[in-house]
């Protein structure tokens, strides 16, 4: 972990910060427009990665309660999103798959969010858009480390 003491890391990370905030917002609106909340979004998305994964460890995963995730997922399979699936390795637990409905929210989702940065990212010209596609491989490595 980097000094506090660092004036340049202090100072990147305080101009990085809002603008981030702002852009997770409005990707969050833009998965309300799909007609899902943010969390159905992170959930299906998550599901779709690790078919089979139960309901605890994406509860872990999301830093959430396990009653909480419990709930949402119940919320998720009444929509048809998802589905329980049998657990080879161990009968006793059941894992999550995404359905087909699921996997259209999952795409509507990213479709009202790319369409959203399209817009924002056609009004900046080549050097900025060159700028930003250089800080991805970065901004992907810093959002790996979890915690």
């Amino acid at each position: 972990m980097p000094s506090t003491a660092d004036p340049d890391v202090l100072s990147l990370a305080d101009a990085l910060r809002p603008c981030l905030l702002r852009v997770s917002r409005q990707l969050r609106r833009e998965a309300h427009r799909a007609g899902v909340s943010a969390l159905d979004a992170l959930v299906l998305g998550s599901i779709k990665r690790r078919p089979g994964v139960g309901v605890c460890d994406l509860a872990d995963d999301e830093q959430m309660s396990r009653p909480a995730m419990s709930g949402h997922v119940k919320r998720l399979e009444q929509a048809g999103w998802i589905v329980r699936a049998g657990n080879p390795d161990d009968a006793r637990r059941s894992g999550l798959r995404i359905t087909p409905e699921g996997e259209a929210q999952l795409l509507a989702i990213r479709r009202h969010r790319n369409d959203w940065l399209a817009g924002r990212l056609t009004g900046l010209d080549d050097a900025q858009r060159a700028a930003l596609q250089a800080a991805v491989a970065p901004m992907l490595d810093l959002l790996a480390q979890r915690g």
